[in-house]
């Protein structure tokens, strides 16, 4: 049964996971990595063959695999597919920058250009977590931002093939080439490059404990979204609340991972057991129960504050993944909001239409780093670069302040670098 607590009387939020506890698995995937980096395709296809019980005759899928899978594919899913495309490309594309450029002063002109990133790697999950919404969030922004080319891996199946709705989703999306890969050995083709699988400049995309220690031990060779952490959800709740809606949203996220958190903040001491009840009820109801049953159990909590503005610091000071406020008037404590993956206003907005089909992504910190970081964006698939301009008359303005700033540093060569140009 899920954990209430007073926070008039225990303020220890330690309780709360924060980070994933997993095996040490770095030895294992380093030896992977070197493996692909020095066979490249061989060790790709052992790999498989050992990992996921699939004997391939090569790695790529084919245009013929993608459209048999696009036609397998009931209709409704694929029109539902498409207006979920819509709608993220829809948000995500008023996120695009334009570079700059200043020129008030006579002689010197200084910018920057925004450039996307050349070619950027998507991991999908297969096996129970396939996800095809995660194919429409990681390709999407990518798209948007220009890449010139976006590269999905993904576990195959023992027969060596990969589940349609992945396939059409990748179509969707708008993904130009696919490997059937899984696991560390998969990043490390993404990032070094094989006889077939191109390097790339950039992997996201989530997975298991595998996954996420070799987008650790790639990171510096290319770049990567983040290092995810099991799921969470906080919602924050008053006595208007239907206690059925709350506790449905608690377990959307626990059904996850034994080790996702569910967190419920409110002021209403009837509605906490309400809740609590509920969570009994609905968990017997679900496939999942016995993850559910473990993450409320273990890492689960109700939590009742004083006021909703209290619930607000509180869940700023865990900074969760996802934050609901579930009340009538939720746009009055928005702007108290400082630290969460993404927020879902108002009663009508579970967390789950974030997942499919509002349109903000639901790539998302978690762990407590939604205090420094961000979710998936288009800001991610581009890079800056600044450039500087001035004249010998700008120049000669300026060039003995910079070298009185390099001396000081003791840097001459840096000095005479700006006096040379000067000298008789």
């Amino acid at each position: 049964m899920i954990k209430t607590i007073d926070y008039a009387e225990n303020q220890d939020l330690s309780f709360i996971k924060r980070v994933a506890e997993t095996v040490d698995v770095s030895d294992i995937v380093s030896g992977i990595i070197e493996d692909v980096r020095k066979n490249g395709d061989k060790a790709l296809f052992e790999y498989e063959k050992k990992f996921d019980k699939a004997e391939l005759s090569s790695l790529e899928v084919t245009k013929e695999e993608i459209d048999e899978a696009f036609e397998k594919t009931e209709d409704e899913f694929i029109d539902i597919l498409k207006e979920a495309r819509d709608n993220i490309y829809e948000f995500h594309s008023r996120q695009k920058t334009n570079g700059f450029i200043i020129s008030e002063k006579n002689g010197i002109v200084l910018g920057q250009k925004v450039i996307p990133l050349e070619r950027v790697g998507l991991y999908a999950p297969g096996g129970t977590a396939s996800y095809p919404s995660t194919v429409l969030m990681d390709c999407i922004p990518a798209k948007i931002a220009g890449c010139k080319e976006i590269i999905m891996v993904t576990p195959p199946s023992p027969d060596g093939k990969i589940k349609p709705f992945i396939l059409a989703a990748a179509k969707i999306a708008g993904v130009d080439r696919i490997f059937k890969l899984g696991g560390s050995q998969a990043i490390a083709a993404l990032a070094y490059g094989t006889q077939s699988v191109p390097a790339v400049d950039k992997i996201v995309g989530p997975g298991n404990c595998f996954v996420a220690e070799a987008k650790r031990q790639v990171f510096g060779t290319v770049d990567i979204d983040m290092i995810a952490g099991p799921s969470e959800i906080l919602v924050i709740a008053d006595d208007t609340c239907d206690p059925r809606f709350v506790a449905a949203d608690l377990l959307s996220q626990a059904e996850h991972d034994k080790m996702a958190s569910a967190t419920l903040l409110t002021n209403s001491k009837a509605l906490a057991e309400k809740v609590s009840a509920e969570l009994e009820r609905q968990i017997d109801l679900l496939p999942r129960k016995e993850i559910a049953r473990a993450s409320i159990d273990d890492y689960g909590a109700i939590i009742l504050v004083s006021s909703l503005e209290e619930a607000v610091e509180i869940s700023n000071k865990i900074a969760p993944e996802h934050l609901e406020i579930c009340t009538d008037s939720p746009f009055d404590l928005l702007g108290l909001v400082k630290n969460a993956g993404s927020v879902f206003l108002g009663k009508n907005c579970p967390e789950a239409l974030g997942d499919y089909f509002a349109g903000p992504n639901h790539t998302l910190p978690t762990s407590g780093t939604a205090k420094f970081s961000s979710p998936l964006s288009v800001d991610d698939f581009v890079k800056r670069t600044q450039f500087s301009y001035y004249t010998t008359d700008a120049l000669s303005k300026v060039y003995d302040k910079i070298a009185y700033f390099a001396d000081k540093e003791g840097l001459h060569a840096h000095a005479r670098s700006a006096t040379v140009r000067f000298e008789e």
